[in-house]
């Protein structure tokens, strides 16, 4: 996902924030004594996946309000539950697992996605033109024409110009991106109203594709981004709230129940607004950009001098500061080493294989990353960065372990996001430093089409290295990246489990040493994503006194074929006790 800039809090939900924020003390889980023990949902009859170490299976739980109330056996919770107004769903031996936590979204431009042009199948030139065509002519003229997420692998590894759609798109500023939101495509209007012509100057940490006269091609990738993106006009506050509400529908239906959502100020706001609204039906711990820690820590002490500090459980110090509620979390902070493969931006040690002369590129420079990075740290904040090349990983790795070195002993959990291409040296240094790989199943049964023609078989071999990162003790927290991928946990569990690319071309699985079991894919869908978000007290597992966070799925992810894994659907989600989903049956 690029950079992208951010607006100032309006003084109304300034006041709003304070107000509503500065009484969200994380409190621990809640012990069942302390709770009302009038089951208000069970189910029953089920085959219930704790994923508590202790006692990972079950067969029923009750909830009483938004905690769990307890989990055992059918007979045990029937008794329990005799003569209360529950509700009960007899789940008829199907699968029960804890909610799931993608720990990885762009979730309000997931939303807006949802309505805009879709071109991530399109698997022609004709069909790219086509399709923005036939969708400008179901816009006024003078709207901004965005989202798009197409691929150019899908038509064979062109890259698309102004030239393709300024003729369908006369009327129609069009700034659509690639599905890794690291490089995108204007038309002739776009670059107009950006001021982008063949005199723009170079940008660092960035390209502007140019043509054999030196004219723009309509072609931008990472911070070179930004000089379109700044002539987008923003969205009002009311099509967010419904972006944001369109997000929530859409992933409680895929039983995502919590998001770790990295984007801007802006998005902040908007979470902030639907808090105070009571809006929220999906858990969101929210990162903001980096390069703006320091407004980060001062809203923080200046707004919620007495908000609390989440633990981490028994026996260890506290974590970064994450004021909050169990709805709304912020704390985190989401910066860039590099881009991405695809757009080959992201860096690496060697040369691509396919492009020798060219070995990507750093979004944020060295020292700059490391001052803000130790700056944050020292403030007690929570940082995760992007790093796609083995190069951007080493840096990453270099910095996070001086940090720590130089700010001293703390729970930090320092975030590596993608963590996609890892020199074999360096995959052992994520546990040694207790760095968490937050990581994307997804994309690597969509990128194992072509990845091994840009970096190389040899390279290959530690590419989405699922398996001996958790082999070598690290945390492994899994994600979507939505937008750039689809918000669907089941679906990263087939790609953790097969490795089956996209195109059916790898049927055993591509680099299959890297496969994993259907335990550890959930494990990364739920406890890991709890911890990598310092919540493993309050959810993540299905134990009493937890947040009543669950779905029921159509069929036993641990006892069908693991080809089929992909095929299960979610017939029910509970967020904090309540069905936010359930699928209509006949």
């Amino acid at each position: 996902m690029p950079i992208t800039g951010h607006a100032v809090f309006s003084p109304l939900l300034l006041a709003a924030a304070a107000g509503l924020l500065a009484a969200m003390a994380a409190p621990e889980a809640a012990s069942p004594d302390d709770a009302d023990r009038t089951p208000t949902l069970v189910v029953r009859n089920a085959r219930v996946w704790t994923a508590n170490p202790v006692s990972p299976w079950a067969e029923a739980l009750a909830v009483a309000g938004d905690r769990l109330l307890a989990v055992g056996s059918t007979r045990e919770i029937d008794a329990l539950a005799a003569g209360s107004p529950a509700r009960v769903i007899d789940a008829g031996g199907r699968l029960v697992t804890p909610g799931f936590i993608d720990a990885h979204v762009h979730f309000i431009e997931g939303g807006f996605r949802l309505a805009s042009v879709q071109l991530r199948d399109a698997a022609s030139k004709a069909d790219f033109i086509e399709r923005i065509k036939a969708f400008a002519a179901t816009v006024p003229a003078g709207t901004w024409i965005t989202g798009g997420d197409w691929d150019h692998e899908a038509w064979g590894g062109e890259l698309p110009t102004r030239s393709w759609i300024d003729a369908v798109t006369p009327h129609h500023p069009v700034w659509v991106n690639r599905l890794d939101g690291h490089m995108a495509l204007a038309n002739s209007l776009a670059l107009q109203k950006a001021g982008v012509d063949r005199t723009v100057a170079p940008i660092e940490g960035g390209v502007v594709e140019r043509d054999d006269r030196g004219e723009p091609t309509g072609l931008l990738r990472d911070n070179a981004m930004g000089l379109v993106e700044r002539a987008v006009p923003a969205p009002s506050p009311e099509m967010v709230a419904r972006a944001l509400d369109a997000a929530q529908r859409y992933v409680a239906e895929r039983g995502v129940t919590s998001v770790h959502h990295m984007g801007t100020w802006d998005d902040l706001e908007a979470f902030v607004a639907a808090r105070s609204a009571n809006r929220l039906t999906t858990r969101i711990y929210a990162a903001v950009p980096l390069a703006t820690w320091n407004r980060l820590h001062g809203w923080i002490q200046s707004k919620l001098p007495s908000a609390g500090v989440a633990r981490a459980g028994a026996n260890r110090p506290a974590p970064a500061a994450r004021p909050g509620d169990d709805w709304l979390r912020f704390g985190m902070l989401k910066g860039f080493v590099d881009g991405s493969l695809g757009s080959h931006t992201a860096a690496f040690e060697a040369p691509f294989t396919d492009a020798p002369a060219d070995r990507g590129l750093l979004v944020t420079d060295e020292d700059t990353l490391y001052r803000q990075v130790s700056a944050a740290d020292r403030a007690g904040l929570h940082v995760a960065i992007h790093a796609i090349g083995d190069r951007a990983n080493r840096v990453l790795l270099d910095i996070y372990e001086r940090v720590a070195r130089e700010n001293g002993p703390r729970d930090r959990r320092f975030r590596i996001e993608h963590a996609q291409h890892l020199r074999p040296a360096d995959i052992p240094r994520f546990a040694a430093l207790g760095v968490i790989a937050s990581m994307q199943p997804y994309h690597a049964i969509d990128d194992g089409r072509w990845a091994e023609r840009v970096i190389g078989p040899e390279r290959s071999r530690t590419t989405y290295a699922f398996r001996a990162l958790l082999g070598a003790g690290a945390h492994v927290a899994f994600g979507s990246d939505w937008f750039v991928a689809p918000p669907t946990p089941l679906e990263g569990v087939y790609a953790a489990v097969t490795r089956r690319t996209l195109d059916g071309k790898q049927p055993g699985g591509w680099v299959p040493d890297q496969k994993i079991t259907v335990e550890d894919a959930l494990k990364a869908y739920t406890r890991e994503g709890a911890f990598a978000g310092f919540d493993e007290a309050r959810k993540g597992q299905l134990s009493p006194g937890m947040l009543a966070d669950l779905v029921i799925l159509d069929r036993d992810a641990f006892r069908v074929p693991p080809e089929t894994l992909r095929d299960l659907r979610v017939d029910v989600t509970v967020a904090g006790g309540r069905v936010v989903w359930e699928r209509k049956t006949d």
